[in-house]
């Protein structure tokens, strides 16, 4: 179990007071910080409570302008892996071992999970994380339950397993080694070359079977990068990531997601080109959600950002989403609908086909294998 006192994080000292609720949540102040993502902090739509700031005429929301530093909150968990019957899904189980991201990527569709625990899903979803302390310890007493059936199990669902705070903590590390132990199958999606850091338990999964990672590259352009997710690697460190991963016999694949109409769909091409030519193996892409919270969080970084194209953007986004912003509806939330869905789909397939990222295999179910338990230590007849 990682040490629980205070450690170092991003800008800011990370500390395991519980989180903050109602009203320090709710601040609507908008504007471009450095290496944030979001540029709003809307309330939790929970929230019985909400407050406004206002300025009393001696400056003093200066400070909100400020970069907020990184809070980390250890977060006691009954169970480690949470379970699914999603049709949209290509796995039934996962873990996520952090709630909120640092990478700060202001399209994540996971941003609205913050308001469960009263958070803003804006800045203190990348600002005020949640961590699960006891991750490995738990996920070893469910795989070693009687009834438990193998199953591929996913990293990266929710938020990112090698965000920054990994560095210290090296959850996903532990989580990784008890499933090596027990010859379980994972899949992992990540937008971090800090992944590279595991390539030895990820070489010993592979060398069975057992592994599948995807990097997960949203742009070729570092400029539109360091905007929209400015945490996360640069896009050339994830190509490099795909190359070192390749070379070490690790499968690898890229997902070209989320393809935003209009900002980075139509590098969708050039993106699997290049992840062909550092060694990736397969390919998926998704096109850009914007559910609840993540809706407003996106229109205002967009107007802030490219004010120039911020219209044309979502004008062509409700084209592919029968004239919302939003379809939540299982097989079109991932696609999209209509003509320009259509054509996205049309120019993936024929692009993976033609760079050969069609190599995807199923991992091995068969070797799973709880280790036996330790010996019980004899007792001393004196």
């Amino acid at each position: 179990m990682p040490d629980p006192s205070p450690i170092r994080i991003g800008p800011g000292l990370a500390t395991r007071d519980a989180p903050r609720t109602l009203a320090d949540a709710s601040s609507s102040l908008g504007g471009i910080r450095h290496g944030r993502g979001a540029t709003l902090s809307p309330p939790d739509r929970f929230a019985r409570q909400r407050s406004a700031p206002v300025d009393d005429g001696w400056d003093s929301l200066a400070g909100d302008e400020a970069v907020p530093r990184t809070e980390l909150t250890f977060e006691p968990a009954r169970t480690i892996i949470t379970r699914n019957d999603s049709p949209d899904l290509g796995f039934d189980r996962s873990i996520n071992a952090y709630r909120g991201c640092e990478h700060g990527c202001i399209y994540c569709f996971a941003r609205p999970t913050h308001a469960w625990i009263g958070l803003s899903p804006g800045l203190d979803f990348e600002t005020r994380l949640t961590c699960k302390p006891d991750a490995a310890r738990l996920l070893e007493r469910e795989l070693s339950h009687p009834a438990y059936r193998v199953r591929p199990i996913a990293l990266g669902t929710n938020t990112d397993p090698y965000q920054p705070v990994e560095r210290n903590l090296g959850l996903t590390r532990a989580i990784l080694t008890v499933l090596e132990r027990f010859s379980h199958p994972v899949t992992i999606v990540t937008k971090s070359a800090g992944v590279l850091r595991d390539l030895g338990l990820l070489g010993a999964l592979a060398a069975r079977n057992l592994v599948r990672v995807s990097l997960s590259v949203t742009t070729l352009d570092a400029d539109l990068a360091r905007r929209m997710e400015p945490r996360a690697s640069t896009p050339a460190r994830r190509l490099d990531a795909i190359a070192a991963l390749a070379a070490a016999g690790i499968p690898v694949g890229v997902l070209a997601a989320p393809m935003i109409p209009a900002l980075n769909d139509h590098e969708l091409e050039a993106i699997l080109g290049a992840a062909a030519t550092a060694g990736a193996g397969d390919a998926g892409y998704a096109l850009l959600r914007l559910p609840l919270e993540v809706a407003p969080l996106f229109e205002d970084w967009l107007a802030r950002h490219y004010p120039d194209r911020a219209r044309h953007v979502l004008q062509r986004i409700r084209a592919v989403r029968g004239g919302a912003l939003n379809d939540s509806t299982f097989g079109r939330r991932g696609r999209g609908q209509g003509v320009h869905a259509d054509l996205l789909a049309q120019r993936f397939t024929r692009a993976r086909r033609a760079l050969g990222l069609t190599r995807e295999r199923a991992l091995d179910c068969t070797l799973f294998a709880p280790p036996p338990p330790p010996p019980e230590a004899q007792l001393s007849l004196f």
